[in-house]
C-alpha cells in the first residue's frame, strides 16, 4: 500500500521508518553509555507501533503525563505491551488515586510513580492507597519547580519537609524529579548555564531526602532539549549534606527526540551537542496545492488542523506533481527560502513565494511539509503512517483505545 492510495486522502502524516529507528538507537545508546536509565514520554505519540519500537531498546518504562494516558499505558498491557509507568505529574482526583490502587493490586501494571507537591497530594494518596494490597507498586517523586514555573516546590527546605510527609503517610519515596524546560528557552552558554544550575538544586534536592528513601534516590528530568546538561550534572557523584556518599538512580524522561522536527529541536539538539550525531526529523504533513489565488502566494490544505504550530510554522521541504490517477510523481526538494508558512488557518497554509518560485508549482501538486514540536501534531491524527519512501511499512494508531 502506498501513500497515494485511494484509501487515503489529504492532509496525510508520515513518519520515516529508518529516522523514527535511528533516532531511537542513538537515544538509548547515548542513554546506555552513560548509565542511566530511560523512561521516554510516550505523550509524543501515544502509539504502540512507536512505543513496542523503543522498549525494544532499552526502557524502564513509559512516562505519560495525564492519569488518561496512563489508563491507556496500562491497557497496552492487554495487548501485549506491559509497561511499567511514570506519570510525570501531580495526581489530585481521588477517583483516579482509587483506580491506579485497583490497577496494581489487580497486576494490571507492574509499578507506576506519581509526583506530589503538597501535602493535599500525600494526603489523597494515603487515603487512596490505605488498605492496598500491594503499596510497594506506588513510587512517589517529590517534584522540584522553579520560580513562576508550573507545578513543584519552590525550595529545598519544602522537599525536605514533604519528603518526611510522604514517609509518615507510609508511601514509598524513591526520589525526587522536575523539568528543566521552564529554565531556558535556547541553547545559549547563559541558558546552558540555568539549566546546570536547575540540576544543581535537582541534586542538591535529592540529597536532602536521602535518608528517607530505601536504597538509592531517583533523580529524574526531562532531557528532550538539554540532554547533554542533564546527563553531565545530574551523573555527578552525590553526597548528603553530612558528606556521606548518596547512590543515586538518573531516571530520563525524553520523548520529542523519537520524531526530532524540522524547528525547535532541530535547533535545540543537544544530542549532536553530545558528539552522538544529528538526529533525523521523521514527520512529513502532506497536503495538496489548492489555489494560487494572486502572485507569490500558494494556498495549502494543511492547517492548524493538521500541523502544529504552537512553536514555529510549518516549513515547505518537498513537492510532487499528482498525474491524472491521482498517483504521485518523484519528489523535488524545494530549495531552502523557496516559500515561507506566513500563517495558518483551521484548513489552509499560507505559503509566500517569489514569483519566480511559484513557476515551480501548480494546483493539484501535493506539498511535503517539516513541523516544529512533534507532540503537538501528532496529537493532531488518530492515525500515522509508517513509510519507507511511498510504500506503507504500518499503520501507528495514535488515538486511544
Amino acid at each position: 500500500m502506498r501513500i497515494d492510495d485511494f484509501s487515503l486522502s489529504w492532509p496525510l502524516l508520515t513518519v520515516d521508518r529508518a529516522a523514527l529507528e535511528h533516532n531511537i538507537a542513538c537515544v538509548a545508546d547515548v542513554f546506555s553509555e552513560a548509565g542511566v536509565e530511560f523512561a521516554p514520554h510516550v505523550k509524543t505519540h501515544m502509539s504502540t507501533g512507536i512505543y513496542r519500537r523503543q522498549a525494544a531498546a532499552g526502557t524502564w518504562g513509559a512516562t505519560v503525563a495525564t492519569p488518561a494516558q496512563l489508563r491507556e499505558v496500562v491497557w497496552w498491557g492487554k495487548v501485549g505491551l506491559r509497561a511499567r509507568v511514570l506519570l510525570a505529574n501531580e495526581l489530585t482526583d481521588p477517583r483516579e488515586a482509587r483506580w491506579l490502587r485497583a490497577a496494581l493490586d489487580a497486576g494490571d501494571v507492574e509499578e507506576v510513580w506519581v509526583y506530589v507537591d503538597s501535602p493535599d497530594g500525600v494526603a489523597l494518596l494515603d487515603a487512596a492507597f490505605a488498605e492496598a494490597v500491594f503499596p510497594e507498586r506506588l513510587g512517589v517523586l517529590v517534584e522540584v519547580g522553579v520560580q513562576g514555573g508550573r507545578s513543584g516546590v519552590r525550595s529545598i527546605a519544602q522537599v525536605a519537609a514533604l519528603a518526611r510527609e510522604v514517609t509518615r503517610a507510609g508511601l514509598r519515596l524513591v526520589g525526587v524529579a522536575g523539568y528543566e524546560g521552564p529554565v531556558a528557552g535556547g541553547t545559549s552558554d547563559a541558558e546552558l548555564e540555568a539549566v546546570a544550575g536547575w540540576c544543581a538544586d535537582l541534586r542538591a534536592a535529592g540529597a536532602r531526602v536521602a535518608g528517607l528513601v530505601p536504597g538509592e534516590v531517583v533523580l529524574s528530568a526531562g532531557g528532550s532539549a538539554f540532554a547533554d546538561v542533564v546527563l553531565r550534572e545530574l551523573t555527578r557523584p552525590l553526597t548528603d549534606p553530612a558528606g556521606a556518599a548518596v547512590a543515586t538512580r538518573v531516571v530520563l524522561r525524553s520523548g520529542a527526540y523519537v520524531a526530532h522536527d524540522h524547528g525547535h529541536y532541530l535547533r535545540a539538539d543537544p544530542w549532536r551537542r553530545l558528539g552522538a550525531g544529528p538526529l533525523r526529523p521523521a514527520l512529513t504533513v502532506w497536503g495538496q496545492v489548492l489555489s494560487m489565488p494572486e502572485p507569490g502566494l500558494v494556498i495549502c490544505s494543511v492547517g492548524r488542523r493538521d500541523a502544529s504550530s504552537d512553536i514555529d510554522l510549518p516549513t515547505p521541504l518537498t513537492v510532487r506533481t499528482v498525474d491524472d490517477g491521482g498517483r504521485l510523481g518523484k519528489a523535488r526538494d524545494l530549495p531552502e527560502g523557496w516559500g515561507e508558512v506566513t500563517a495558518l488557518n483551521d484548513q489552509h497554509t499560507f505559503v509566500r513565494v517569489a514569483p519566480e518560485a511559484a513557476r515551480q508549482i501548480r494546483p493539484g501538486d501535493v506539498v511535503g511539509f517539516g513541523i516544529s514540536h512533534p507532540c503537538t501534531t501528532f496529537q493532531l491524527y488518530r492515525t500515522a503512517y509508517l513509510v519507507d519512501g511511498d510504500e506503507i511499512v504500518e499503520p501507528l494508531q495514535l488515538a486511544f483505545h
